[in-house]
């Protein structure tokens, strides 16, 4: 790659994450732009929508200090699907036009608390280019099996143990993530020899435990591999996912937790009754996979 030539063009990436409370997300992050500046050649910075440090805005002015005469920026949320933060947030947080309707505040008139309201503006004279989430791409499939075969090397059980496969996302009010989830589990059924289904943590279904039931009594499972489809660990990925398979012993039964987004979110957290083997290995992460997807994006765009 020549990186020479590239960043001569004046441009450089804004990677869009969430934000967390916890420190995971933050470091998986950080790790994520430093393969990606290294494999790219291009100027790149992290920009959190809420919570972490950078904000969206900061990191347009951290580029603007990097990169001489800059004149573009692509802004790339690091989001495996659509929704509202990619469609309604990321957008209005770039100081661009929403590309849809907020079913949250249709008049757009947020509360003068709201995330929306108090992030800082973008002061960029050049051009933004927002692009959209990864979608269920077939590149993803690498890394799901990636996971389960480490999660496999770990197992206590025979080789010949009957296996199933569940794949795990967090699910969404608006149709997009279960579109996504179902895009991608229809292409991952079709190279998967082993019994499979998905289920979603929150929000739409099928529910972790309704999959797991579903699929342990059809198929007489002693082993199952849960696969998180998130891109960094958080809280749902460490704690109520977990929770749900029945590795955490102390936890109510249900709670709600406010994300800041203008709702609360209620998780029905009651573990999953199933006797055989359950691995759970890590979400994707800074794979190397995942890096090379982000790069494919914006050099699509360059």
């Amino acid at each position: 790659m020549d990186t020479n030539s590239k960043l001569s063009n004046n441009a450089a990436v804004i990677l869009v994450s969430h934000g967390s409370t916890l420190p995971y997300a933050e470091e998986v992050f950080d790790e994520i732009k430093e393969k990606f500046i290294k494999k790219s050649g291009l100027a790149a910075e992290i920009g959190y929508m809420k919570v972490s440090e950078p904000t969206i805005a900061g990191a347009v002015d951290i580029l603007k200090d990097q990169v001489d005469d800059l004149d573009r920026i692509i802004a790339l949320p690091v989001f495996l699907a659509p929704g509202i933060h990619t469609n309604i947030d990321i957008p209005q947080l770039l100081g661009l036009e929403p590309l849809e309707v907020d079913p949250r505040c249709p008049d757009g008139n947020y509360p003068d608390e709201h995330y929306l309201s108090i992030a800082p503006d973008v002061e960029f004279d050049g051009e933004i280019e927002l692009l959209s989430s990864i979608g269920p791409r077939d590149e993803l499939l690498d890394i799901i099996n990636k996971r389960i075969q480490e999660a496999l090397a770990e197992s206590k059980l025979n080789d010949d143990a009957k296996t199933g496969i569940l794949l795990v996302t967090h699910g969404s009010r608006l149709n997009y993530n279960k579109e996504f989830a179902t895009a991608l589990y229809n292409k991952f059924e079709k190279t998967c020899d082993l019994p499979s289904s998905f289920g979603f943590m929150e929000l739409c279904g099928p529910s972790i435990p309704e999959s797991i039931n579903k699929l342990t009594e059809e198929n007489d499972l002693e082993r199952l591999v849960v696969v998180p489809v998130f891109i960094a660990p958080g809280m749902h990925t460490t704690h109520d996912i977990p929770h749900i398979l029945g590795f955490l012993e102390e936890h109510e039964h249900s709670h709600s937790h406010d994300h800041g987004h203008g709702h609360d979110h209620s998780h029905d957290l009651t573990p999953v009754d199933f006797d055989g083997e359950i691995l759970y290995p890590e979400p994707i992460k800074a794979d190397d996979i995942l890096i090379d997807i982000l790069i494919s994006m914006v050099d699509e765009k360059l």
